[in-house]
């Protein structure tokens, strides 16, 4: 179970990655994220935000993955504790992607955070 849950993690954390990098790039996705309330191209302030977002969901990818024994073994401790704020983040943010006014942010990243979500339980629990 819990490979199965490093390679879900790992291919969901990338798509939400490569879709903040779209985003930040100016591809016109702005009503699949953020509550739709930018559609179309992201304005220029958005766009940098996305790369902190980034940056953030990187850090995630980076610390579950260390939990994990994946990637970064001398992270191992830290990832040890990081690993639950990790959890509650993903708490958080998937109960916002339900409860979002954006229909296809419910569709497509409500789902998708409730399985990061479970995932990094399972390897939390690991």
């Amino acid at each position: 179970m819990i490979v199965l849950s490093e390679i879900i993690f790992t291919m969901l954390i990338a798509v939400v990655i490569l879709f903040q990098a779209a985003l930040a790039a100016g591809v016109p996705w702005g009503e699949y994220a953020m509550g739709g309330k930018f559609p179309g191209q992201y304005p220029l302030f958005m766009r940098f935000i996305c790369l902190f977002q980034i940056a953030i969901l990187a850090l995630i990818g980076i610390i579950v993955l260390s939990k994990s024994g994946l990637l970064l073994p001398a992270w191992s401790a830290f990832a040890n504790t990081a690993i639950w704020f990790i959890v509650a983040y993903l708490v958080l943010g998937t109960i916002m992607n339900f409860m979002t006014p954006s229909v296809w942010e419910r569709r497509i990243w409500a789902p998708v955070s409730l399985l990061l979500l479970i995932t990094s339980v399972v390897i939390a629990w690991s």
